[in-house]
């Protein structure tokens, strides 16, 4: 008597294999499988080579003035204008890691379409300028241990502000090295004005990779900035291709 079910038919084709180092391994032949690998060797060729590409700790310091003349540069630790009340740098050179002044660049040009622009109050920082900062302010919300270093003592981070079209000052929500819980990027008792003015500044950089940190609206982080080794090249001795000559 026959069962009213049917019963399954199921292959006898064996699976192609080959021999592993774990024994008999399975070769999928299929074209949904063959395209899944293709795919994941595809996405992690790009990914190392994006990493290939990016991580070059010894990329030089270069001027960014010297690629694009229309940033402002306004260096306040190259003056007395800071909250030390000291000059600590013997020039006023704004100098970052290439690709780093290349994204600050892309910046400026992102603001530019917008009727604004970047004005630069610091950039590269020697380790030896952080550590008298740390000596009169030593609060790691604000300034980085020496021990441990500034993301600006790698050439790897710039403090930025917003100016106009012809390069005036627009309203930020506090001055520079404002150590208040005002300077935070999202503290919301400011004017309108001047919480519309941070956040065009935040896109625009946030559009080109940099970061911002919690305690300040003016800092920003270029990505994987551990990568550069901590400097301590004093300002007026470091060489660029700009014919910025070392000093004997």
């Amino acid at each position: 008597m026959k069962s009213k079910f049917s019963r399954r038919k199921f292959s006898t084709t064996k699976t192609k294999t080959y021999p592993g180092p774990f024994g008999e391994q399975p070769i999928f032949h299929s074209l949904p499988s063959r395209l899944i690998l293709i795919v994941f060797c595809l996405l992690l060729f790009l990914n190392i080579s994006e990493i290939a590409i990016a991580a070059q700790p010894d990329e030089p310091l270069v001027e960014v003035s010297g690629l694009d003349s229309t940033i402002i540069i306004d260096m306040r630790y190259a003056s007395e204008d800071n909250f030390v009340k000291v000059q600590l740098y013997p020039v006023a050179r704004c100098l970052l890691r290439k690709s780093v002044a290349e994204r600050l660049v892309r910046v400026q040009k992102r603001l530019q379409a917008l009727g604004y622009g970047v004005k630069v109050w610091d950039a590269y920082r020697p380790l030896s300028v952080q550590k008298k900062m740390w000596e009169i302010l030593p609060d790691p919300r604000y300034v980085a241990p020496p021990e441990r270093g500034s993301r600006h003592n790698r050439g790897a981070a710039v403090d930025v502000t917003l100016v106009d079209s012809l390069g005036h000052d627009v309203e930020m929500p506090t001055e520079f090295d404002d150590f208040s819980r005002k300077a935070a990027p999202t503290y919301p008792h400011v004017s309108e004005t001047a919480k519309k003015n941070r956040q065009i500044l935040i896109d625009a950089m946030e559009a080109e990779g940099f970061k911002g940190i919690s305690s300040e609206w003016w800092h920003y982080d270029a990505p994987r900035y551990r990568q550069y080794p901590i400097l301590d090249e004093p300002l007026d001795r470091v060489e660029t291709d700009s014919g910025y000559k070392i000093k004997n």
